[in-house]
């Protein structure tokens, strides 16, 4: 036997033997494939905290369903690393669809934009007081992501990374929160 198919025996042995729900199996198989995976989903994604759920989703694929894995149709490494593929190139198709989604609720640019409204209220004591009044009635989630944008300075996609959420979704409370404090601010100075 070449050394290439005494590592496919190993594999294919690994898989079943996580069929029968060996942990032991199952660690080895993550030890050697792992890595692997996780670089091919962080090329794909380019985003380590993805990349590293993505891995995350195809091992617990592994250990739900390892009767997935068919011999007759590839080796265990083009198995493991389709399924990390597959499960990237999706991630990436999710988050440009969550990006879109959230460009289509961003205001015209003839609205203005709502942090115009927030820094030229800032500019005085009392509308300090007021807008930090204001961003205390905000929900969490939205007022987490706006103070770490305008008080640490934080860019959308270093928030995304720190809170473990989607770009988008970043996009979307930054957007709502935003609007939710001019609403407050507005109706404060009647």
């Amino acid at each position: 036997m070449q050394p290439a198919d005494l590592g496919e025996t190993r594999d294919r042995e690994l898989v079943r033997r996580v069929g029968e729900r060996d942990e032991e199996a199952f660690r080895g198989l993550f030890r050697t494939y792992a890595p692997t995976a996780l670089a091919l989903a962080r090329r794909i994604v380019r985003q380590a905290f993805l990349a590293e759920e993505i891995v995350q989703e195809v091992f617990l694929a592994v250990w739900r369903h390892p009767e997935g894995y068919d011999q007759h149709r590839g080796s265990v490494r083009a198995w493991l690393m389709g399924m990390a593929h597959h499960r990237a190139v999706d991630a990436v198709r999710r988050e440009e669809a969550n990006r879109r989604r959230s460009e289509d609720v961003l205001p015209e640019p003839s609205e203005g934009d709502p942090a115009d409204t927030v820094v030229a209220a800032i500019s005085q004591p009392q509308e300090r007081a007021a807008v930090r009044g204001a961003l205390e009635q905000l929900p969490r989630e939205q007022r987490e992501v706006i103070e770490l944008m305008y008080y640490e300075g934080l860019s959308q996609s270093r928030i995304a990374e720190r809170l473990s959420l989607p770009l988008g979704t970043v996009k979307s409370r930054t957007l709502l929160g935003m609007r939710r404090l001019r609403a407050v601010l507005m109706g404060m100075e009647r």
